[in-house]
């Protein structure tokens, strides 16, 4: 089952491995950093609530079993009345278990519990399992950002959703 927490200092190392490794170009440390600590955002990291009472024998690396592992995590920042979600990233090692719904799902609640008006984001065009994700959450996509983002360069769907 996955647990969702406030992301924490003590958890950017893990947090920038996912970063590097699903989001291109990434953020900084710096800006990761800053994102925990600002009043504006909403932060949270993915766990997986089995692994912090499961007490294996032998250390391994599997992610699965870390009970300190971040499997994913989710950054949303209120804009006026709405809010961006500017990142959500899960670990190549556990896609397709759920930490995506379970953070987006998690998300979708602080802005409803905040009163946000909408959430929008941005989505690579090419990112097809991330806009599936989004479409099943009831986003649409509102228009086409051309050459939104760099490395490779491609453009961006605009997509959003009415709390």
């Amino acid at each position: 089952m996955i647990k969702i927490v406030p992301a924490t200092e003590e958890h950017i190392d893990q947090i920038m491995e996912i970063e590097n490794e699903a989001i291109s170009p990434p953020w900084t440390h710096g800006a990761l950093l800053s994102a925990i600590y600002s009043d504006d955002s909403y932060f949270v990291a993915a766990k997986d609530e089995l692994a912090e009472s499961f007490h294996c024998p032998n250390p391994c690396s599997h992610p699965c079993l870390d009970p300190s592992a971040i499997l994913g995590f989710a950054i949303l920042r209120q804009v006026g009345d709405d809010g961006e979600l500017l990142q959500i990233a899960v670990s190549r090692s556990t896609r397709r278990r759920g930490v995506g719904d379970s953070l987006l799902d998690d998300v979708l609640q602080y802005a409803i519990k905040s009163k946000y008006k909408s959430v929008f984001l941005e989505v690579r065009k090419s990112n097809d399992a991330a806009i599936r994700l989004y479409e099943k959450h009831g986003f649409s996509t509102l228009r086409i950002r051309r050459d939104y983002y760099t490395d490779p360069i491609e453009d961006a769907n605009i997509m959003a959703k009415q709390i």
